[in-house]
């Protein structure tokens, strides 16, 4: 029998059909490759998603009171803030194993990564402080006074700031980070509780829980350009208060997750308009993209399980249950 030979040939519908195929071959391929971490803030676990089956795969006893979460930018560990153990835990992805502690102050709530990876910047929400840890020797690089409770973490892209949230100060704090210290403070609404930078780092943008908003701050200026609000039709409106914040890496939305309002509202980053909200789990409280852009989960602390939204079509695709009371997300992928 004479072996069937090609000669590289293809009519359009079999070139069409091979690129669909080689498609759906490269994004079932990456969306295997992604895990989803869920810290449970009542349980003390980790919970470990599957991004492609969107189950649950393993349960992990972490430090008491985890809340914030994030990857090293290896991809390899996983800092997770151990609340009421006053510690960061450095948790190893391949060995599923807390590999040492990072002194963190007391109770950690929420850090932020330097661009760099080597320095984690910490909220000591007990104390009124942000500890600026060195990674690579486990030590206290300094430490900063800022407002009462402080909360919300983030560091600019080209590293030069590191913020904070104080939530009855209702102010955010400008560290520079080569001068350690703080050097401006920027009024906004009451109790904020998250920053993020645009990815450009033109623009911070923070969520204010009790005010029911979201300010948009010119980083140049470090003043408020714009206030983004809030309604929902049928839901009260001091139901509606902003946590967790995502901006897309394209400038195009920013996700901000309500809390009892059980929605997240998407907001045209460049307009600032609301274009819908999701409903989602009850009690919505902070939000992970994925490193593709596609997916959006959400930590649903009240109903204990994380929605799936498909960012594109602006979807909630899937509901996943996890343990009591999720509060942080982070995806690997």
């Amino acid at each position: 029998m004479t072996a069937a030979r090609f000669t590289g040939k293809t009519t359009g519908i079999s070139r069409a059909a091979l690129v669909a195929a080689s498609a759906t071959i490269l994004l079932a391929s990456a969306a295997s490759a992604q895990t989803i971490y869920v810290s449970n803030e009542k349980d003390n676990t980790l919970s470990v998603i599957d991004g492609k089956t969107m189950a649950v795969t393993d349960t992990i006893k972490v430090g008491k009171r985890p809340r914030g979460i994030t990857l090293s930018r290896d991809g390899t560990q996983l800092f997770i803030c151990a609340s009421d153990d006053h510690t960061v835990q450095v948790f190893d992805l391949a060995s599923k194993t807390v590999v040492h502690n990072l002194p963190s102050g007391e109770d950690p709530e929420q850090f932020a990564l330097s661009p760099d990876g080597k320095s984690l910047i910490i909220a000591n929400e007990d104390s009124n402080i942000v500890t600026v840890v060195d990674v690579p020797t486990r030590k206290v690089a300094f430490q900063v006074d800022v407002g009462v409770e402080p909360e919300g973490m983030d560091v600019s892209p080209d590293g030069r700031w590191g913020v904070n949230t104080s939530e009855t100060t209702s102010m955010v704090h400008w560290i520079d980070m080569e001068k350690r210290a703080v050097v401006d403070n920027t009024l906004v609404g009451p109790r904020p509780r998250y920053a993020q930078f645009t990815k450009d780092g033109s623009q911070l943008w923070v969520s204010s829980e009790i005010g029911g908003t979201v300010s948009v701050i010119d980083t140049a200026t470090r003043q408020v350009r714009k206030v983004v609000d809030f309604h929902i039709k049928g839901v009260a409106k001091d139901r509606i208060q902003p946590v967790g914040v995502k901006l897309t890496d394209d400038g195009r939305y920013a996700f901000v997750a309500l809390g009892p309002a059980n929605h997240v509202a998407v907001v045209d980053a460049k307009t600032f308009e609301v274009k819908d909200y999701l409903l989602v789990g009850r009690r919505v409280w902070h939000l992970a993209l994925t490193p593709d852009q596609k997916m959006l989960y959400t930590t649903n602390g009240v109903s204990g399980d994380v929605s799936v939204i498909d960012v594109d079509s602006l979807k909630v695709t899937k509901t996943v249950k996890v343990g009591r009371y999720p509060w942080g997300v982070a995806v690997k992928g």
